[in-house]
């Protein structure tokens, strides 16, 4: 049985199986909090994110990444959303290679970057399920689309600005992306250093543009204070993020040759390797949002 009520703040309409009453949620278009009423209609109770003094940092950081979150992937209130990202992975799988592929996978990945900011802005908060899986209508799905890949390249874009300019004032060295890897001159190491240093920002940055939800956040005081306070934990984020964008970029999707035959042992390794890419993901978005519930009283803002 499903539970419609709408949303105590934006007026939005929400939709619940029954099973979730009394649960805490999130308005997926405001990000109200509230708890989910019984019955259709039933105003449900708002609730707000109790600040919390900043004292110390809360033990547990890694427990909470590794061990509780592997924990997830066997709840059963976890099933529809896990089968719903099981299902877009082998939709872009088989069809990314397609006559519409690049679509395709624009789409799914849009989708994939809107739910990993519900799982940081949630897991922030203190809810350890996996968000619930909202496609909107026909015209809002879209923007649902399209609003993550601008937050996830604004945000890069950010972090990267001092490579961008190294590079746009190098350019008459002959210098670019693409070849700053090939050399091991000074100007060449510069602009590494610069590109992993600006990729090592990047899990703080996206964590303050989900939680916070505001670009002027993301000034370099705000990003760094809690990564010089808080290194160890900060690493094992970078690291699982690094695992999980390298293994993205070996994977291999679906394509068959007409005249070929269906390596199915093959097919089915490839489409491991998919999903394990999403198993970590979601390991690294939730360990994110870990940070800043372990460890909010190292952030100014």
């Amino acid at each position: 049985m499903t539970i419609k009520f709408y949303c105590p703040n934006c007026d939005s309409i929400i939709a619940f199986g029954s099973k979730h009453a009394g649960k805490r949620a999130r308005c997926i278009n405001c990000g109200q909090i509230f708890i989910i009423p019984s019955k259709d209609d039933e105003k449900p109770q708002a609730i707000a994110p109790e600040p919390e003094e900043k004292g110390d940092p809360v033990p547990g950081f890694c427990r909470a990444v590794f061990l509780d979150s592997s924990k997830i992937f066997f709840n059963r209130d976890n099933a529809t959303p896990l089968v719903f990202v099981v299902a877009v992975v082998c939709f872009k799988f088989f069809l990314s290679n397609s006559c519409c592929g690049f679509p395709i996978s624009i789409i799914v990945w849009g989708w994939l970057f809107g739910f990993y900011l519900n799982i940081i802005y949630e897991t922030a908060f203190g809810i350890d399920n996996l968000p619930e899986i909202s496609l909107g209508s026909s015209v809002t799905f879209l923007w649902y689309v399209i609003k993550p890949f601008l937050v996830f390249f604004f945000t890069m874009f950010l972090v990267q600005l001092p490579l961008i300019i190294a590079l746009f004032l190098l350019k008459n060295k002959g210098l670019s992306f693409h070849n700053m890897w090939q050399a091991h001159t000074s100007l060449n190491l510069l602009l590494q250093t610069l590109c992993i240093f600006g990729l090592s920002l990047f899990p703080m940055a996206i964590l303050t543009t989900a939680v916070g939800q505001d670009f002027t956040l993301l000034r370099p005081d705000y990003i760094l204070a809690p990564i010089f306070k808080a290194p160890v934990p900060y690493i094992a984020i970078t690291a699982l993020l690094v695992a999980a964008a390298v293994l993205a970029m070996h994977t291999t999707q679906f394509f068959k040759a007409p005249y070929e035959k269906v390596d199915f042992a093959l097919t089915a390794a490839y489409l491991g390797l998919n999903l394990a890419v999403q198993i970590i993901a979601i390991f690294a978005m939730r360990s994110i949002g870990l940070f800043y519930r372990h460890y909010s009283c190292y952030m100014k803002w």
